[in-house]
């Protein structure tokens, strides 16, 4: 039997997937801080549901997709697992400095048997990775967030960047020094949030 996640149709071997994720999301939470423990009783609308939409705004190709500061791996394990199933052509390379949150990530990789390689560095220092999408769920304000995300964007990509209720004035922040193009897309879980869509992003 399929199912659904954030609009989208998904095999039940799919939402399996997802749901050991959860499962070992909170296990690993009670010793390492991978999302905040308040979030914990409502960790599928709010961490699973809320990164698989992300997936959703993908455009019909990517072959790379890099997501910076992976953390819990929220959206890049949600995103690898969903891409199992409709997106098999894409890789993604997770950046997390934390050493614990990459043996996390590892850990998720080889349970789920993922397409995707974990780099345990920060992403101001890795070489640039020339993606087709980046993503960055809660890593910066997007002042401070462009510059890692120009660093590994290729020239026709599209940065996929979660935003809360302060996206209007991060957006009229960053465009003091940066110039691009912007989609914004409502939350399915936060009416007050937006996915911002960024893409052909150049310093002024």
């Amino acid at each position: 039997m399929n199912g659904q996640i954030a609009g989208q149709s998904v095999s039940r071997e799919t939402i399996e997937r997802l749901t050991a994720f959860e499962a070992l999301l909170r296990k690993w939470n009670s010793r390492i801080n991978l999302v905040s423990p308040s979030s914990l009783d409502d960790i599928w609308d709010r961490h699973i549901v809320d990164s698989a939409q992300i997936f959703s705004l993908r455009p019909s190709r990517a072959g790379l997709w890099v997501d910076l500061g992976s953390g819990g791996g929220l959206p890049g394990i949600v995103c690898a697992i969903l891409a199992q199933e409709h997106s098999a052509e894409t890789r993604l390379i997770l950046v997390e400095s934390d050493k614990r949150k990459s043996a996390f990530l590892t850990v998720c990789a080889q349970q789920f048997a993922l397409s995707i390689t974990v780099v345990s560095s920060r992403a101001e220092v890795v070489e640039p990775l020339h993606a087709d999408i980046v993503s960055a769920r809660a890593l910066a304000p997007l002042p401070m967030l462009l510059p890692l995300v120009a660093r590994h964007l290729n020239p026709k990509g599209v940065a996929l960047l979660p935003k809360g209720k302060t996206h209007e004035a991060e957006l009229e922040a960053a465009r003091s020094g940066w110039q691009f193009e912007t989609d914004s897309y409502p939350s399915l879980t936060d009416p007050q949030a937006r996915i911002l869509a960024l893409k052909d992003i150049h310093r002024v």
